[in-house]
């Protein structure tokens, strides 16, 4: 499937960083091997942003991580489902032990989305959240968890052709570094020419 050879491709979360920062190493933390074979782990997703040519907001919907087994070897692996407004699809296989698909689903739908509303480069795009990821972020407590916050975009060269993605902030909410994400937040203000501004959100259920 090509988004599962984009995630390959990235390696945002399947080979951890070796330089993160405090924000980097939370959102990284390493939460394998999964065992997923009592229940699935489901979030709620919610994406709003402007109706142009080439985007369409996922909607509302959920993002189910699954553990199967392997029809090859008959071992088990996970699998990622989407089911939203705008597709219903299965994502996978991935390694029971790799890092969070969900995280790594969650980053390259923003690249795509960021990608497809302003006419930037994915790949730029794509190593610019990874440069900001890794290495910055900032580290702040509220209701009992830890959020890690990241401004990729705030002091890019290029920021004055992002049509306001330069405003892009991404927020991880996590309880217990070992378990899902609980919050994937991206957001920006209100984008260029007046349109609305980008969100989107997944929520543990």
């Amino acid at each position: 499937m090509k988004m599962l050879r984009i995630f390959a491709l990235i390696g945002l979360v399947l080979a951890p960083p070796a330089l993160a920062g405090e924000a980097g190493d939370l959102v990284f933390a390493e939460r394998g091997p999964w065992d997923l074979a009592a229940a699935p782990v489901v979030w709620t997703i919610s994406q709003q942003g402007p109706e142009v040519e080439g985007f369409a907001a996922l909607g509302e919907g959920t993002i189910t991580l699954r553990q199967i087994v392997d029809p090859s070897d008959g071992k088990p692996v996970l699998q990622l489902e989407e089911a939203t407004a705008r597709i219903n699809r299965k994502i996978g296989p991935f390694p029971v032990s790799g890092g969070d698909p969900a995280l790594t689903f969650f980053l390259e739908t923003v690249t795509r989305d960021m990608a497809a509303l302003t006419g930037g480069s994915p790949f730029y795009i794509r190593n610019r959240l990874k440069d900001a990821l890794f290495r910055g972020g900032e580290v702040a407590e509220q209701d009992g968890q830890r959020v890690a916050s990241f401004r990729p975009f705030a002091d890019d060269p290029s920021r004055d052709r992002m049509h306001g993605f330069d405003s892009l902030t991404l927020r991880f909410s996590l309880d217990d570094p070992a378990g899902p994400i609980r919050r994937m937040l991206a957001e920006t203000g209100a984008l260029a020419g007046d349109r609305p501004a980008y969100r989107s959100e997944m929520v543990l259920k």
